[in-house]
């Protein structure tokens, strides 16, 4: 049952999808309560054990336009104010966004229906895996409007398609098409329109018929791979592999395979 403003959040099966709903604004992330809610759902998915992948997308023609650029122009005498107090209020307001998503365990699918500009832009690039379509427009374009990504958009973006490419996106707030983001390695596939929601659900429901504890752990040691010297890594992979190896849905996924047929995996 959905229980939010902004925001449609449905599960089926083992998969939630977390829908951005508000057209009227384009699906702008930066309203206080849409950033409450997107961490709320989250932290639901995250610590429900029947959840396996989150699919995020947008409703109607935008993923996100990110800030609400309206909003901004009527607040910047607000925004104004003490550097400190502008400080608090990014680390409050949108940057729980990326540290919601950082703290899931389990895969997130962006579905990019339309346009995803600048914090929208960074919301796709902080999920897993991002499958577009044919109408979707990235734009790193913090820079046309004379500030920088404060949700730590170049985080993501530098890891996901390298420091050069992600430079000239920057510096240039250039908006980038489908399949040029497919190019640039933004997007993983491009699809028609009336086919991306089905596409991206197939490919979760792929995704969550594997084990789900090993599931989740495998989306750990690839995080962990980011950060880790290769010595401390293999000590994870280790400890990792000990705990999964003796799990029950271990012996289930060898039975199936030698069985010929599908899993049934319990998360234990």
């Amino acid at each position: 049952m959905n229980t939010y403003k902004d925001i449609l959040f449905d599960k089926q099966g083992r998969v939630v999808t977390l829908t951005l709903n508000m057209e009227e604004t384009r699906n702008a992330i930066s309203q206080q309560n849409t950033i409450e809610e997107i961490e709320d759902a989250c932290r639901r998915a995250q610590y429900d054990d029947e959840v396996s992948v989150m699919i995020i997308t947008g409703a109607g023609k935008s993923f996100s336009s990110g800030g609400n650029v309206k909003n901004m122009r009527q607040r910047a005498e607000e925004m104004s104010g003490p550097a400190l107090h502008l400080q608090e209020r990014y680390r409050r307001g949108i940057q729980r966004i990326p540290l919601a998503l950082d703290a899931l365990d389990i895969p997130v699918i962006a579905a990019v229906n339309g346009h995803a500009i600048g914090a929208g832009c960074d919301l796709a690039m902080m999920c897993d895996i991002r499958i577009a379509s044919t109408q979707a427009v990235f734009g790193e374009t913090f820079v046309n409007l004379g500030i920088i990504p404060g949700d730590g958009g170049s985080w993501f973006l530098t890891r996901q398609i390298g420091y050069q490419r992600a430079a000239e996106m920057t510096f240039t707030g250039r908006l980038v098409e489908a399949q040029e983001a497919k190019a640039l390695g933004i997007v993983l596939k491009v699809v028609e329109p009336e086919a991306l929601l089905s596409e991206v659900q197939a490919l979760a429901n792929l995704i969550a018929a594997k084990p789900p504890r090993t599931l989740r752990l495998s989306k750990r040691i690839l995080k962990q791979a980011q950060r880790t010297s290769l010595s401390d890594f293999l000590d994870i992979c280790a400890v990792t592999q000990s705990v999964v190896q003796t799990s029950e849905d271990h012996k289930e996924a060898l039975t199936a395979f030698f069985e010929k047929r599908p899993g049934v995996f319990q998360g234990r």
